[in-house]
C-alpha cells in the first residue's frame, strides 16, 4: 500500500537500515544518498522515507513529502557544491523512462556540463 514500507523494495530497506548506503543527508521525511552507478560527478538520490512507487504517486498521495524531496534536492545541491554551477533534478517515472527501483526518488546530478534535453 502507498506510504507503507514494502518488504521487497531496495529503498525501503535502505530507509530501514537493512541495506547500507552512503548517506549524505537525512531529515524526518527524506534520505539522500550517493547513487551506486553515478552518471555525473555529483549523483545523489533523494527519496521519501514513505514508500510511493513513483513521482506521480508521491505527488498525489503526499504532496508535502513531494515538496520535501524537492526542497532537499536543492539543499543537497548546495551541500555538494553544484548549486552555483548548475544541477539537474530528474524523476524517472515508469520503466519506459528508465525507472528501475519503484520507490519515488529524485536524482540530483551536477559537477559537469549536462546536455540539453530538448
Amino acid at each position: 500500500m502507498a506510504g507503507e514500507a514494502q518488504p521487497d523494495c531496495l529503498f525501503c530497506k535502505i530507509v530501514a537500515g537493512d541495506i547500507p548506503a552512503t548517506i549524505v543527508r537525512e531529515t524526518a521525511t527524506t534520505i539522500a544518498f550517493q547513487d551506486i552507478n553515478p552518471q555525473a560527478p555529483t549523483h545523489v538520490l533523494v527519496i521519501p522515507r514513505a514508500h510511493y512507487a513513483n513521482a506521480s504517486e508521491l505527488a498525489a498521495g503526499d504532496p508535502a513529502a513531494a515538496a520535501d524531496v524537492l526542497r532537499e534536492a536543492a539543499v543537497v545541491a548546495e551541500q555538494e557544491k553544484v548549486a552555483d554551477t548548475g544541477y539537474r533534478i530528474v524523476f524517472n517515472t515508469g520503466p519506459g523512462a528508465g525507472q528501475t527501483v519503484f520507490h519515488a526518488h529524485a536524482h540530483v546530478l551536477g559537477g559537469r556540463d549536462l546536455q540539453r534535453l530538448v
